[in-house]
């Protein structure tokens, strides 16, 4: 017997309203029709959040890059209300939601059968990501193949939005395996750091952390946040810049931050060992985990 949930928002936009906005129904069912630009086009966006002892971790600042994921696609503005119900609803609804987490959807809608946005709200127990966290992962260096002003020289190409077209971050998590690694910090061409695949990238230099500029295309991630928020009383500065690559290599420990997979570090580049400093991994893990907002 599976642990998912699942509730569907039939009218998650307040320009298409309806009653009721959202409804459980069973994990497993069919809800979604073949013509829906979800499946057919990538063309919507959505928003993945842990849950902790049933409080959605960072709740407020999901909804609001869901909203500015929207604005970018120029989808119907969500009705952030209905999702906080629906995402209430449906953690509520799981059995276990100690260590979960929470995804949620903006979809265009049908291509064949026009009626509006459609969205859902999909949790599940959180896979167990501890040996990452204790253990790290190699990574390796793959180009996104446009220079670092990409968001300023062309915003159509919607860098920054958290779309569902991840067709390109399984190619490359693809590429890495062959390559004998587990994950991707991508680059430009220009020679500068962005991100992971589905990770911010945080590295340690010295006493301050360092991570890339949100208006470098990349999403600004609210793990790394906050970890920021809380550096100082961890002993450390925090920057927001730009990021060479060759910073990496020289860098006292890196990490890839994300909501449910928390600060992972890297323990190789390109096939080249790197220390990683596991007492402040084990630190900042700690208060990411005991974050109740």
């Amino acid at each position: 017997m599976g642990t998912a949930v699942l509730v569907m928002i039939d009218h998650p936009s307040a320009s298409h309203p309806g009653a009721p906005a959202h409804r459980l129904v069973p994990a497993g069912s069919a809800q979604l029709p073949v013509t829906d630009v979800a499946v057919t086009r990538g063309d919507g966006i959505f928003e993945t959040a842990a849950v902790r002892d049933g409080v959605v971790q960072s709740a407020e600042r999901h909804l609001t890059r869901l909203a500015h994921s929207a604005a970018m696609l120029e989808l119907p503005v969500p009705d952030l209300q209905v999702y906080r119900e629906a995402i209430a609803e449906a953690v509520g609804a799981l059995a276990d939601s100690s260590d979960a987490f929470v995804k949620y959807t903006l979809s265009r809608g049908d291509e064949e059968n026009p009626k509006g946005p459609i969205g859902w709200v999909y949790a599940d127990v959180s896979p167990d990501h501890e040996d990452e966290r204790t253990e790290g992962l190699p990574v390796v260096l793959l180009s996104r193949g446009y220079a670092l002003d990409i968001a300023q020289t062309a915003p159509w190409l919607l860098q920054g939005a958290k779309t569902l077209s991840y067709a390109v971050n399984k190619s490359v998590l693809r590429e890495a395996k062959k390559r004998g690694a587990a994950d991707v910090v991508f680059t430009t061409t220009d020679g500068y750091l962005l991100e992971g695949p589905t990770s911010s990238l945080v590295l340690r230099l010295g006493d301050t952390l360092v991570t890339t500029r949100p208006e470098s295309g990349i999403l600004a991630g609210t793990t790394q946040e906050d970890v920021f928020a809380f550096a100082a009383e961890l002993g450390l500065r925090s920057e927001v810049r730009d990021v060479r690559v060759e910073e990496l290599a020289a860098a006292d420990a890196a990490w890839l931050m994300s909501s449910v997979r928390l600060a992972v570090p890297i323990n190789a580049v390109d096939g080249v060992p790197k220390a990683f400093d596991a007492a402040l991994t084990e630190q900042i893990n700690t208060r990411l985990i005991a974050r109740r907002a």
